[in-house]
């Protein structure tokens, strides 16, 4: 197997000596230190297979990095420093546990825990690492995935803020633990800003900051708007909306026997045909915190983190977020790129693509809506298109040991329960709570 290790990449135009670094290592025979029988070919590329315009080149500016997912720079084209946030634990594995890790969750040399690296313009890694977790609290936490760096004034510098969370995506422990907090550059001490923000199978995420307000991506705690075996075999936060809605009749089906049915936006195996969901309603606490919500983004005054409020909703999981620059047509504007659903859960859906969209807030203060759970890019879920063929992860799918199903995975006997139970998929409300804004782009 050969293991293309994540690297941090520069687009330039032209050529920019000082964004480029040596030649990637040769290739290695590397080892998971919790699973060293298991061992993959090290072989950092230069990411040759990138496609840039016309004009830019593709260098290599760090490799062997340990799942960055999150860069930010501070100085000038000629004298800068770059943050590189290393996200820690993810999906949840034997390999990647960080309290097995030899030394213990925190030794400081725990590859699954987050932590923040800084380079110079040279992609040479200066003395501190900064906000890696301590047994006494500090730091990001233990478990991740950090996601986000951002200086609120990008090379103009200002706080350094990061988003984290304390659970592995897909499993059903630590919910509401995401957070937005600040880190000190020189020392790295970790300061919350905004917690208790939802967390299930997307945490809080991207950061971007305009007019004296900080925004972040809210992605969704389910994969379809259900909480299913695949949110830590139904332990899993439920969705929750960022405006009032109506349920539909339509419960979803992750056991035949016993029978566990479940409505959307709600507990797993709690149905609420045709019921009322207030806004902001948290059902894992049972409480509504105003401005609180999922499959969004948010927004907070810098001066006020209490003031949050809903940009947009209706999103899956709008991962990246970004204002469109001053020269560019959408001047201004709040672009989200959003993570499509997979086939997987108690609501499998196949080949959603990913879209980009445009949040803003109406005259009146409302967020634009656009969709989910029950409307993929343009089209309803419903769509045939989406049906689920089968895989692995549906809750009705006995994987077959022999693939004799193909496209599917599961047996022919679950794999029919599959087509009678869930398609053509059904919708989780009612009706929209809104108007539904389209994307301005499918994948």
């Amino acid at each position: 197997m050969r293991l293309k290790r994540p690297l941090i990449l520069t687009a330039a135009l032209g050529v920019a000596p000082y964004l480029m670094s040596p030649i990637a290592a040769q290739a290695a025979t590397v080892a998971n230190p919790l699973c060293p029988v298991e061992t993959a070919i090290f072989a950092p590329d230069q990411g040759q297979d990138i496609i840039v315009p016309q004009g830019f080149t593709v260098s290599v500016f760090k490799s062997g990095l340990n799942a960055p997912t999150g860069i930010a720079f501070a100085g000038n084209k000629n004298n800068f420093e770059v943050y590189v946030l290393e996200s820690g634990h993810g999906i949840p594995s034997r390999c990647n546990e960080q309290g097995s890790f030899p030394g213990g969750t925190f030794a400081p040399n725990n590859p699954f825990t987050p932590d923040i690296l800084v380079f110079d313009g040279q992609s040479k890694k200066l003395l501190r690492t900064l906000a890696k977790p301590t047994a006494t609290g500090g730091g990001l936490q233990p478990a991740g995935p950090a996601i986000d760096i951002a200086f609120e004034r990008g090379f103009q510098g200002g706080r350094l803020f990061a988003t984290d969370s304390n659970q592995a995506t897909h499993t059903g422990t630590a919910a509401n633990s995401s957070r937005i907090v600040t880190v000190d550059p020189m020392t790295g001490t970790v300061t919350p800003l905004i917690t208790g923000l939802p967390t299930g199978d997307h945490p809080t995420e991207q950061l971007a900051f305009s007019g004296g307000w900080i925004y972040w991506s809210q992605g969704s705690t389910t994969n379809s708007g259900v909480v299913g075996l695949d949110n830590g075999m139904g332990t899993g936060q439920p969705d929750i909306p960022c405006q009032n809605i109506t349920l539909s009749e339509n419960v979803f089906i992750s056991s035949l026997s016993p029978l566990v049915e479940t409505s959307g936006y709600s507990l797993f195996g709690h149905t609420n045909k045709g019921g009322t969901v207030q806004a902001f309603f948290n059902a894992s606490t049972g409480k509504v915190r105003q401005g609180v919500c999922d499959g969004a983004t948010l927004r907070a005054k810098l001066n006020d983190p209490t003031s949050i409020e809903v940009v947009g909703w209706g999103h899956r999981n709008g991962y990246a977020i970004r204002f469109a620059p001053n020269n560019h047509p959408l001047a201004g504007q709040l672009l989200v790129g959003e993570d499509g659903a997979d086939e997987r859960g108690a609501r499998p859906s196949n080949g959603v693509p990913e879209v980009l969209s445009i949040d803003q807030q109406n005259a009146d203060g409302t967020p634009v809506y656009h969709g989910w759970p029950d409307r993929y890019s343009f089209l309803a879920s419903s769509e045939a298109v989406f049906n689920p063929i089968g895989g692995r992860s549906d809750d009705l799918c006995v994987p077959s040991p022999d693939a004799t199903n193909p496209p599917s995975f599961c047996t022919p006997a679950s794999l029919a329960n599959i087509l009678q139970f869930e398609v053509p998929i059904a919708d989780v409300l009612a009706f929209p709570p809104a108007t539904i804004v389209a994307p301005i782009s499918p994948r």
